[in-house]
């Protein structure tokens, strides 16, 4: 019987994110080497890079920085949330984070295809860490935003996870508090553009159609249609877009009143949540 108790296997999978199945295996093929077992999960752990590929990341967590006009969010996705809330995985974020911030990466392929100041490419991180973790990891998006002030915010949906949402806000003018007051309602309220003319015209048109044929269906008089597609096509962009949406700390302010009256003016956001 191999040399290992209930403790080593606890360590052995706090320190390599493995499953509790794969650490007795290993324990057990080492005879109670820790080293040698973490050696053994990792072999086995690049064998199974490949089989890994087809498999759903939809866990992880977003991290973010922003200073001096410049902001960086990035998406790593892991497949459990076990790996998620592991100090392993969380410091290959902060990698990930960091060579973003270093390469001035706006997407996830020019990111995956840089180079670490140790020679690895963030692909070869990633690879690395999924052999360490048996689960598959990737980089999910990247965004940078830039602006005369930006501001980042991190939002966790559970204690004891790493964030699981993250915003990026650029502003002109105001204070620091009402830009900050901003990203957390991005983080809250998910818009998916920031002004309406963002807004792509087949999509507005599908909206009118829809509010008509709907009205109709409804029986509504023909007079007063127009006013009623109007009225349901603001809905539409009072639910979708930033600067329409009732403001959350202040639901009888938009969020445009809001910035306007701290002499703010929104130019641009990113808003990631994880598995989305």
């Amino acid at each position: 019987m191999a040399n290992f108790t209930a403790a080593d296997i606890k360590a052995l999978r706090e320190q390599t994110a493995a499953g509790m199945l794969d650490v007795k295996k290993a324990l057990e093929e080492a005879d109670g080497d820790m080293t040698k077992a973490a050696e053994i999960l990792r072999i086995k752990g690049l064998k199974g890079v490949t089989k890994r590929e087809g498999r759903s990341a939809l866990n992880g967590l977003v991290a973010a920085v922003a200073g001096d006009g410049v902001g960086t969010l990035v998406e790593v996705s892991c497949e459990t949330d076990f790996v998620a809330k592991g100090e392993r995985f969380i410091a290959l974020a902060e990698q990930v984070l960091a060579q973003a911030v270093a390469i001035k990466a706006a997407d996830a392929q020019a990111l995956l295809d840089s180079t670490l100041p140790d020679g690895r490419t963030v692909t070869d991180l990633l690879t690395d860490g999924s052999a360490a973790t048996g689960e598959k990891i990737e980089v999910r998006r990247v965004a940078r935003v830039e602006g005369e002030r930006v501001v980042a915010y991190l939002h966790r949906t559970a204690r004891d996870l790493p964030p699981q949402i993250g915003v990026l806000l650029a502003t002109i003018g105001g204070d620091e508090q009402t830009a900050r007051d901003v990203a957390m309602h991005v983080a809250a309220f998910s818009p998916t553009v920031l002004a309406r003319d963002e807004v792509a015209e087949d999509v507005v048109a599908n909206e009118r159609r829809i509010a008509e044929a709907t009205a109709r269906e409804e029986g509504k008089p023909e007079a007063a249609l127009p006013r009623i597609i109007e009225g349901r096509v603001n809905g539409y962009f009072k639910e979708n877009v930033l600067l329409d949406q009732a403001f959350a700390k202040d639901q009888k302010k938009s969020v445009a009143q809001v910035l306007t009256e701290a002499g703010a003016q929104a130019t641009g956001f990113a808003r990631f949540r994880v598995g989305n």
